[in-house]
């Protein structure tokens, strides 16, 4: 009897969270699967066509075009992961300043899109201040076109989004790092064994939970990638930063065709779990 009151006890404290969830997350996501199935409007009865929406995404070449920028922004994560982990190690250490050293790459993680997006819009401008530094220090002899540039606007764009993240996954790595017990690496000294090797041997398989649930969620901020490219450059020049998401929002907010941004948000939402599911396959934490 006790055990059954305790379980009905915690299933009565689950159950408002377990309803707004129900409200606000499982029904929305499972009615708007259910949509993209369907030829739903607002002004007309909705009847099923089946795989329709997801031909016509397929064969839409702005849609393609989405979808290799958005597997594009993959390549980001290595680089914010290292870096991430590289910054956590430095922040770690009790050095002069360090505190505001910390809080400087933390700003941005707390800044918001709008602002970000119009800094970096000076920054990038024509006339702006990476090519006044640029031209000044003659590394380039005309001002770069860094959103206007059809080849550059989308490594543009990633860089933002990496420079916005790196300071969260650092933070992240900072309470991993300092989680380790210290005895283990004075341990390791006593052995005779040198800094890069305390940190191969023992901070990074100490590391692992850390880095894969910093690696999916990374993968998952770059394969969702929209507020960036909504702030600066709106999908262009030509098309060229378009990601998958934001041709949802295109399809669904500007054109009003909510079955095609439904297909394109499930067929995003299908490959962020599969590369999930295999992050979670090949960067388990072994046993210890």
């Amino acid at each position: 009897m006790t055990t059954r009151r305790h379980t009905l006890q915690a299933w009565m404290f689950l159950a408002p969270a377990l309803l707004l969830l129900a409200v606000f997350s499982f029904w929305p996501v499972a009615y708007g699967s259910f949509l993209a199935f369907t030829d739903y409007s607002l002004i007309r009865p909705t009847s099923f066509v089946g795989l329709d929406n997801f031909r016509y995404i397929f064969d839409n070449e702005m849609f393609v075009t989405g979808l290799k920028n958005s597997l594009l922004f993959l390549v980001m994560v290595p680089f914010v992961q290292i870096g991430a982990v590289a910054l956590a190690v430095l922040v770690n250490n009790q050095l002069p300043g360090i505190r505001w050293f910390r809080a400087a790459f933390y700003v941005p993680v707390v800044t918001t899109v709008s602002v970000v997006g119009i800094m970096w819009g000076f920054m990038f401008h024509e006339q702006g201040t990476l090519n006044y530094v640029f031209m000044q220090l003659r590394l380039a002899n005309a001002p770069i076109g860094w959103l206007t540039d059809d080849t550059l606007a989308l490594f543009a764009v990633m860089f933002v989004t990496l420079w916005r993240g790196l300071g969260w996954y650092m933070v992240m790595y900072l309470a991993a790092l300092q989680s380790i017990p210290a005895d283990m690496q004075e341990a390791a000294m006593l052995d005779g064994a040198n800094r890069w090797q305390q940190f191969w041997k023992i901070t990074v398989p100490m590391l692992r939970p850390t880095i894969a649930v910093c690696t999916i969620l990374s993968v998952l901020a770059a394969l969702k990638a929209y507020q960036e490219v909504d702030v600066l450059t709106q999908g262009g020049p030509m098309n060229s930063t378009f990601t998958a998401l934001y041709y949802a929002y295109d399809q669904g907010l500007k054109h009003l065709k909510l079955p095609r941004a439904l297909a394109a948000s499930l067929v995003v939402s299908s490959i962020c779990i599969g590369i999930a599911l295999v992050c979670l396959r090949y960067l388990k934490p072994k046993h210890r």
